[in-house]
């Protein structure tokens, strides 16, 4: 698909993507304990949004992607929010970006990613560590294509299809994504070589080498050493730059809804991943800002 931020991928200079939402607005002291995660601050404090957003990328980050990943119409339906009202609010998150994007002291170009998470997201289980939600492809594209399409009405610069548990599901993306005018990139979250719900990397990416919507593919919210095999797998694969965005390395205890254990972050590693096909490259969950200014430092030497 060709568009601005297809064309800046295909550049060959990396871009740099921001680093964990929620850590970010936790640190401001909101308090994400609920279903909607922060979603829930699209109605309740948007501004704060925002912030987190200028945050990143004043750090250095190229790319925003949007508060909207457990934005469903089903999760805002559980707190008593309409389906009108909940797609003005993941209209919402896109123009927040928009106005962080603005307000950033930077002549760079800066994009905004509409994040889609996957179906265990709207759960809020930890069901997007494991996948395998007993649904049919056909169920899923079902679940994912609406809000798709409110996401992709905001126009974005490309679609966030991130931290996929599943190949089957991500085949539902695929299909969900066709027609709507927006690129995307798909991104999973895997352990080893593998998906969460056990398939081997090299069948999960490869759909997405024909997948003409789909201008990106790697890894999320996964431990930064899984990183590596997946992205040479990934560019292998699909033959597509590959977006590489891990978390800290900490783990999700989502009985407790807490993170555990230790950060293996190390910012002087993205050079190898650059080296090995990675263009998008940044952070999830439990990186901040200081983490993405040094990621930035270390690919700028490049």
């Amino acid at each position: 698909m060709t568009s601005p931020f297809a064309a800046a991928l295909a550049s060959g200079r990396p871009l740099v993507l921001d680093g964990g939402m929620s850590n970010q607005l936790e640190a401001a002291g909101y308090d994400l304990s609920d279903g909607l995660w922060s979603a829930r601050l699209l109605a309740e404090a948007p501004g704060a949004i925002t912030e987190a957003h200028l945050a990143y990328f004043e750090a250095g980050a190229d790319v925003a992607i949007t508060a909207s990943y457990q934005a469903t119409f089903e999760a805002f339906g559980r707190c008593g929010i309409d389906r009108d009202r909940a797609a003005e609010l993941m209209a919402l998150s896109v123009e927040l970006a928009r106005d962080a994007a603005r307000r950033a002291r930077t002549d760079r170009p800066l994009w905004v990613a509409a994040s889609a998470g996957p179906y265990g997201a709207m759960l809020a289980d930890g069901s997007e560590y494991r996948g395998r939600y007993g649904l049919t492809r056909d169920e899923l594209e079902r679940f994912h294509r609406p809000r798709l399409e409110v996401l992709a009405a905001a126009r974005p610069d490309v679609l966030a299809l991130e931290t996929v548990p599943d190949a089957d599901e991500a085949a539902a993306l695929l299909r969900a994504v066709r027609g709507l005018g927006v690129p995307a990139w798909l991104s999973y979250t895997v352990a080893g070589g593998r998906t969460r719900a056990g398939q081997p990397l090299e069948e999960a990416f490869a759909p997405a080498a024909d997948a003409d919507e789909v201008v990106a593919v790697g890894v999320n919210c996964c431990v930064p050493e899984d990183v590596p095999g997946a992205v040479e797998t990934a560019a292998r694969v699909t033959g597509k730059p590959v977006v590489a965005y891990p978390n800290s390395g900490e783990t999700w205890d989502a009985g407790t809804r807490s993170w555990r254990g230790r950060s293996s972050f190390a910012p002087e590693r993205v050079r190898s991943w650059q080296a090995s096909g990675a263009r998008l490259i940044g952070g999830c969950c439990r990186v901040g800002p200081g983490t993405i200014a040094s990621v930035a430092g270390a690919l700028a030497v490049g």
